[in-house]
């Protein structure tokens, strides 16, 4: 069963990578990136890696799947 998120509460949550890669399992969330038409829905986050501050942009719904990404740093 998905996970039911309101993107607007994900600034700042920490994450973590169920498949690590380049040593990068822990992530935060450093910012929503608003549609240019204010009336769209949020659909992209930026992911900052803990280890190595890389720097990503994912759909927010992405992180709602279990099999690729858990809630808080395990």
């Amino acid at each position: 069963m998905p996970l039911r998120r309101n993107p607007r509460k994900l600034l700042l949550s920490k994450w973590t990578a169920v498949q690590p890669r380049n040593k990068e399992k822990h992530f935060i969330v450093t910012r929503l990136l608003q549609p240019e038409d204010p009336a769209q829905p949020l659909t992209e986050v930026e992911l900052e890696a803990v280890y190595s501050r890389r720097s990503q942009v994912i759909a927010w719904q992405t992180l709602t799947d279990a099999k690729l990404w858990r809630q808080g740093w395990h």
